[in-house]
């Protein structure tokens, strides 16, 4: 499709900075972050579920950005990302369909995580393996 090593370095370290926005939003701003989506106030105690996955986000967006200097040697922080992207699409489906959020209270993540998985998949390390073989 595209395979385009300039195009994967952008999106890996397009990723990492999305990552490192939710994570901080995540870490340091959970109620208000909620509040921006137009989400209910949750109970005080899902602020620690946020600071947990707010250091995975955060963590996945050093990997992204580790990825991004030398895709080939990292091709484990891409293939985790990809698989990452669409649990996320998927259960953004999930609850879309089950009318627990709307679409403007799920933003980005409607669409997303579709451009990620098309972008990183279509210019993958290993399809970059097989056009320098052939």
């Amino acid at each position: 499709m595209f395979n385009n090593q300039r195009l994967l370095v952008f999106m890996l370290r397009f990723v990492a900075v999305v990552q490192w926005l939710l994570g901080f939003g995540f870490l340091l701003a959970p109620a208000g972050l909620a509040t921006l989506l137009g989400l209910a106030p949750a109970p005080t105690w899902t602020a620690w579920l946020f600071a947990m996955m707010a250091a995975r986000f955060l963590g996945f967006g050093y990997g992204m950005w580790l990825a991004a200097r030398d895709p080939r040697r990292h091709v484990h922080w891409i293939n985790a990302m990809l698989v990452i992207q669409a649990i996320d699409w998927l259960a953004t489906l999930y609850y879309l369909a089950a009318g627990a959020v709307t679409l403007g209270q799920v933003t980005t993540a409607a669409f997303l995580p579709v451009v990620f998985i098309v972008v990183l998949l279509a210019n993958h390390p290993w399809r970059n393996r097989a056009v320098d073989a052939g």
